[in-house]
Formats: C-alpha cells, structure tokens, sequence
C-alpha cells in the first residue's frame, strides 16, 4: 500500500532509474490524480513534466463504470464489453461524449493557458497515471500519444490489475507498474490516502517542475 500519490511517484521512479539524466526523455501525467504521481518520477528522473489529458465516458447510471474514454486529439476509446452489455446506444455515447469533450476542453485552456507546448517527436515519453482500472483512459491516452510521433511509450503506472501488463503491452513499447495484484476493486484500496487532486494543485506541480513555466503536450489537431 502506498502512503499517497508522492510516496507512489517516489517507488514507481525506482522502476524507471534507467531513464534517469537523459535528454530525450518527457514524463507525462494524466490530470488530475496522474500528475502528483508523474511530478515526483519527473523529479527523480530529472526529467521535463508535462500532461495529456483523457477523460472517462461513465455508463448512463454508473457514472463511475467506464465505457470508454476521450483523449486530446478527437481520441475515443470504448470499452465494447460494457457497452454490448448494458444495451448503451449510439445517442447515449454521442451525449456522453460531448459533455466529456467540453471539460477536456476547459482543462486544456485552464492547465496550457498560453504556454508554449514541449515537442514529442523522437523523444522516450512516459506516460504516468496513479492507477489503472479498467484500462480505457490509458488506452486512450496512448492513442494520442502515438498521433504526436515519440520514438517510445513507456507506460507507467503504480497499481494496476494483474492483466493490465498484456493489455497494455500490445498498444505500448514498456509497461512499468510497482502492483499488479490478483484481486482488484479500485485504484483508491492501495493508498492510505487517496483524496482528490485538485486542478490548483495540477497548475502549482506543472509550475513547480518547469521554473513557473508550465507546459502541456500539443493536441494531435495542434501538432498536424
């Protein structure tokens, strides 16, 4: 169990001390939870920090059971499982969408604002979340990662369930995860504390990390 999000940070970046002093490796964190997470393995790593942002599609009913995920870039993941199976529409995943897409967007302009964006092309990202559930968000993620043309994802992560490795692994080059247990109900049973980042927080991490300069990824629209 790990004692919150830095504590996480800390042991994941002991798994990734082979990224360590170079300079052509960005980390990446998913908003909100992924950032506090991805500020102490960029720290350690002494490496840039910047964010890609995804947002869940709950279930009509079961905000909290994802059936997919939108990334930047116009990304949609499902989970096609969930939605085969609680009978969802094309007009529920349509209206889901489009409520998601608009808070993607507003986080975009709240956490880039006018900072410039760091470039991907050729570089070693490693994409940070502080956990993974379903896998639809990271799925997601990755696909808009792909659209920004790095040299390797390594996807990083502190707790995920024991088959998340595979899943994850057909989609990105390196999956580094520190708990992979059997038994699996929510991210939130491995931490001591697992409150809500906050989005002042994400903007204070990202300041922190780059000299009061805070810079997100470019959308794959804005790197076409």
């Amino acid at each position: 169990m790990f004692l919150d999000r830095m504590d996480a940070g800390k042991q994941l970046a002991q798994r990734l001390e082979q990224y360590a002093g170079r300079n052509d490796v960005i980390v990446l964190g998913i908003p909100r939870g992924g950032v506090p997470v991805a500020f102490e393995v960029a720290q350690a790593l002494r490496a840039p920090l910047d964010i890609l942002l995804v947002r869940k599609l709950g279930a009509p009913g079961q905000k909290e059971l994802a059936m997919g995920a939108i990334a930047s870039g116009g990304v949609r993941i499902l989970n096609e499982e969930v939605v085969r199976d609680l009978g969802i529409s094309e007009a529920e995943l349509a209206s889901a969408t489009a409520e998601q897409q608009v808070e993607l967007q507003r986080r975009e302009e709240l956490f880039r604002g006018v900072r410039p964006p760091i470039s991907l092309q050729n570089k070693i990202a490693i994409l940070v979340d502080d956990g993974i559930a379903t896998g639809s968000s990271m799925l997601a993620a990755i696909d808009a990662l792909r659209s920004l043309h790095p040299r390797k994802i390594v996807v990083a992560t502190p707790v995920a369930p024991s088959h998340a490795e595979a899943q994850i692994k057909r989609v990105a080059d390196e999956f580094v995860c520190v708990l992979t247990p059997e038994w699996f109900f929510a991210i939130g049973e491995f931490y001591r504390s697992f409150t809500q980042t906050e989005d002042a927080e994400v903007r204070n991490l990202l300041s922190r990390a780059s000299g009061s300069q805070a810079v997100t990824t470019p959308s794959a629209k804005d790197a076409a």
